[in-house]
């Protein structure tokens, strides 16, 4: 059943949510009443976001904030800025962020924003405008105890600091509370930089030694070099593995004995992508730039798509060589996709298990911050590590009992929790 307001094709991030839930219908017993729940978000709000440029013209840009559940507790979810956001991006999105803070167990609904804008076309100044502005809008129905928004894609530390400031002086008090990935300064959490790449790299390292494959010296292809593939590219390197190609919105490079990640992370940080990194040869070790349709035949027993969503098409999933994918990015296999690489005994951690350590990290960033009490940084990555490998143990234990895949057996799981809730808390009024 389709939505009023939108109409999902198959292989869009709303349809391919769609079809994730049908198949996991038959798992869910009872509860599989509720499940219409599911299908349809809590609220959706799409706000104007007018701002002065710095030329002195007047700019309109499309904001979204979409909460998909609220069942659990308050909304918890990113905010992307990107030329492509549209509502149904927004509301698949905040809809895997239910199932992805119910499968770890943390207490939160699913929540998502976004603004359709390319921020590499903006200055400092109107960057911070529109944050404001964003903000301000959609300080109607977020909150330390509504809905705590997060970065994502094209979003970072300042921009939380722009947004909890906002909000705070629209409220009249510091609520630290109301945002997390935010400066330590302002009340941010050591470790969640690195979070959701470090959970990529637990999930996968259980993966691995589930399925026998050795880390030291396994070949690991990237997409997506930012915050979570440079963090997880970073981690299986120490592990002893080898980074044998990286892919970003800039191009490709590749080595078939490793890339340098001590010359190629800080090139990617200056530089704002891999391009130029293998054009002379100069302190790459070796480094090629290969087509980027190419980047899909490497040679790999480990990739890690974490760059946007819909990345694995079927035709790409029959060409992967990879035994192990780690779905660093939210819904970057299509569900076509998915079955082919299952076909192909291929096994895939999904993204709402294997991302999940950036939303673990925030909880504990927003706990922090209502308590005034901070841990270390050691605290937080052995409580990290604790409760994904606890998540995953329990999915594993329902994929096996099934005999399904670790998405299903992740959305039976998550949905179980959400519905269980559902059903607890009954209808109002």
């Amino acid at each position: 059943m389709s939505l009023s307001y939108v109409h999902p094709a198959s292989d869009s991030p709303w349809g391919t949510y769609l079809s994730q839930v049908e198949r996991v219908l038959p798992y869910l017993g009872d509860l599989a009443r509720w499940a219409e729940t599911l299908r349809r978000p809590k609220r959706a709000l799409i706000v104007d976001i007018p701002i002065e440029l710095d030329n002195g013209t007047i700019a309109h840009y499309e904001g979204y904030r979409v909460q998909h559940s609220l069942t659990r507790g308050p909304g918890k979810g990113g905010v992307r800025y990107h030329p492509d956001v549209t509502l149904e991006e927004v509301m698949a999105l905040s809809a895997w962020m239910s199932i992805k803070n119910a499968a770890v167990n943390l207490p939160y609904g699913g929540a998502k924003g976004g603004i359709r804008v390319d921020p590499k076309h903006l200055s400092q100044k109107e960057l911070e405008k529109l944050t404001r502005r964003y903000t301000s809008e959609i300080g109607l129905i977020i909150g330390p105890h509504q809905d705590i928004p997060a970065p994502d894609v094209n979003t970072n530390g300042q921009i939380m600091a722009w947004m909890m400031d906002t909000y705070s002086m629209n409220t009249g008090a510091t609520a630290t509370g109301v945002v997390t990935g935010k400066p330590v300064h302002l009340g941010g959490s050591l470790g969640r930089v690195k979070a959701t790449g470090r959970g990529v790299f637990v999930t996968g390292r259980e993966a691995a030694r589930r399925i026998g494959l050795e880390l030291d010296g396994a070949r690991v292809a990237v997409q997506g070099f930012g915050n979570v593939g440079s963090s997880a590219a970073e981690l299986f390197g120490q592990a002893g593995a080898k980074i044998v190609a990286v892919q970003d919105h800039s191009g490709t490079v590749a080595h078939p004995n490793g890339l340098d990640l001590a010359t190629l992370i800080p090139w990617v940080r200056q530089h704002g992508g891999v391009a130029g990194y293998a054009a002379d040869g100069a302190g790459t070790h070796g480094a090629e730039v290969i087509p980027d349709e190419a980047f899909w035949d490497t040679a790999c027993e480990i990739l890690i798509p974490a760059a946007l969503e819909n990345q694995i098409t079927a035709a790409r999933a029959e060409r992967l060589h990879a035994k192990l994918v780690l779905e660093g990015a939210n819904g970057p296999t299509g569900s076509a996709a998915d079955d082919v690489l299952a076909d192909r005994g291929v096994l895939v951690v999904p993204d709402v298990i294997c991302n999940a350590g950036g939303v673990t990290v925030s909880y504990f960033e927003w706990v922090q911050d209502f308590s005034s009490f901070f841990w270390t940084e050691d605290e937080i990555n052995a409580r990290l590590d604790k409760i994904m490998v606890g998540a995953l143990r329990r999915i594993w234990e329902v994929a096996d009992q099934h005999r399904i895949t670790l998405r299903t057996a992740t959305f039976a799981v998550a949905c179980e929790r959400i519905l269980t809730a559902r059903q607890e808390r009954g209808l109002y009024p």
